[in-house]
């Protein structure tokens, strides 16, 4: 097959990693790509948010079978341009790409659905927003409504912090995506996100997974889009997972059905979980960024058959191989981020590090002016590992950490603690 994935950054080279381990894989095509991904693949140029830029591309390319990256093309439609086109996409349409673009929209697909998760408030006004808050006390949640890059929730403390979150989004902070906010009650117990295919019939759980959201060790400091993860998450048992997909994820999924919007694609449910119960507290309709950089790194070359029997509605033939392995990511990110933050460093030490089935560096934001790796977002390297043990997959991460000359680049040191410890 020749195979298109789209976007640029960790998830698409973790992506295209396990793409190319497949046979089936006969030419691959990543647009926009990174420097880290053109080592590996042919990179495009085009606006993938546009659909029809995308379909032409696809024709003139001769390509089979179109993987979708990130949310923003999704929400935009790219797939549903394509299905139009006759094309093979693993992705949702922008209908049910809904579940990730508006935190309201999936609220109501709870309540019809009645699935577990927070209590919660819609509103489109600061004054009523911050009236709520003012009832409801602290600490509570405040999200954008729309999608902010996995940085539009607020976790507020006090009152008056949730009243300056509300402020800041209505004041344009989050652009388009806080001109609504959804506010909801502070969820006690441990997160983890539980990855499922859908082919808009059956569904398929593909692994367990936890991210590290806040900036700082010990889980502290402002939320990024994510500094680390690793998986599979202990808290996410089989006993967990199985009473998620009979109370959330197939009540969710049949809601979206009756409604004429099957979900096709990666289903990432966030799940807080406490005292054995699992809630909701949010749905993604792509693959986490760095979720899914371990997750590659354990199913590797199956992958694609996955996301192909996905999109192809024949999951109910698919099962997923696992080792009885684990998988960690350490996020090297540039210093300011996630506020303003430096561009430019020329980061050294890459070419010395191993890239196999058991240590990689993928690539997030980078580019390679006059052949040089260089630092060109805000979130730069996902340095990963796998091992027989969680504990030897981090000490092999971070000894590649160590090897990698990235001025006024930096990492949380304590990434997967919750199971280390």
């Amino acid at each position: 097959m020749n195979i298109l994935i789209l976007g640029g950054g960790g998830r698409e080279h973790s992506l295209a990693w396990a793409v190319l381990q497949n046979p089936k894989c006969d030419r691959l095509v990543v647009a926009p790509g990174n420097a880290g991904i053109a080592a590996i693949a042919e990179c495009a140029s085009l606006d993938i948010n546009d659909g029809g830029v995308v379909a032409t591309f696809v024709e003139e390319e001769c390509i089979d079978f179109v993987i979708v990256g990130p949310e923003a093309p999704l929400a935009a439609g790219v797939a549903d341009r394509l299905r139009d086109a006759g094309v093979l996409v693993f992705g949702p349409s922008q209908a049910a790409a809904q579940l990730e673009a508006s935190k309201a929209f999936t609220k109501a697909i709870c309540d019809a659905a009645n699935t577990p998760t927070a209590a919660y408030g819609h509103f489109t006004d600061a004054a009523a927003a911050k009236a709520y808050v003012t009832d409801q006390g602290a600490p509570i949640v405040v999200k954008a409504d729309g999608l902010a890059a996995g940085k539009g929730v607020i976790i507020a403390e006090t009152v008056a912090q949730a009243h300056a979150s509300i402020d800041d989004m209505f004041g344009g902070t989050f652009g388009g995506a806080g001109a609504e906010v959804v506010i909801e009650e502070f969820m006690q117990g441990e997160e983890a996100s539980f990855f499922v295919l859908c082919d808009g019939t059956d569904v398929l759980p593909i692994g367990t997974a936890q991210d590290h959201k806040r900036v700082g060790e010990g889980d502290t400091g402002p939320n990024t889009g994510g500094m680390g993860a690793y998986s599979p998450a202990p808290v996410l048992t089989d006993d967990i997972a199985e009473r998620a997909l009979a109370e959330i994820i197939r009540p969710t999924m049949a809601e979206m059905a009756a409604r004429g919007m099957p979900y096709q694609g990666v289903l990432y449910a966030g799940l807080m979980i406490e005292n054995g119960a699992p809630r909701l507290v949010e749905y993604n309709v792509r693959f986490g960024d760095p979720e899914c950089q371990v997750l590659m790194m354990r199913l590797g070359a199956q992958a694609l058959d996955l996301m192909h029997a996905a999109a192809e509605g024949r999951l109910n033939k698919a099962q997923v191989n696992w080792a009885q392995d684990h998988a960690i990511t350490v996020v090297m990110a540039a210093e300011g981020y996630p506020g303003d933050y430096a561009k430019g460093a020329v980061i050294d030490g890459l070419d010395t590090l191993p890239a196999t089935g058991s240590q990689m560096v993928f690539h997030a934001g980078t580019s390679a002016p006059d052949g040089k790796i260089t630092a060109s977002g805000g979130r730069v390297l996902n340095v990963t590992a796998r091992g027989a043990s969680l504990r030897e997959a981090a000490d092999s991460a971070y000894e590649m950490i160590d090897a990698i000359d990235f001025p006024g680049g930096f990492c949380r040191r304590d990434i997967g603690w919750r199971a280390l410890d």
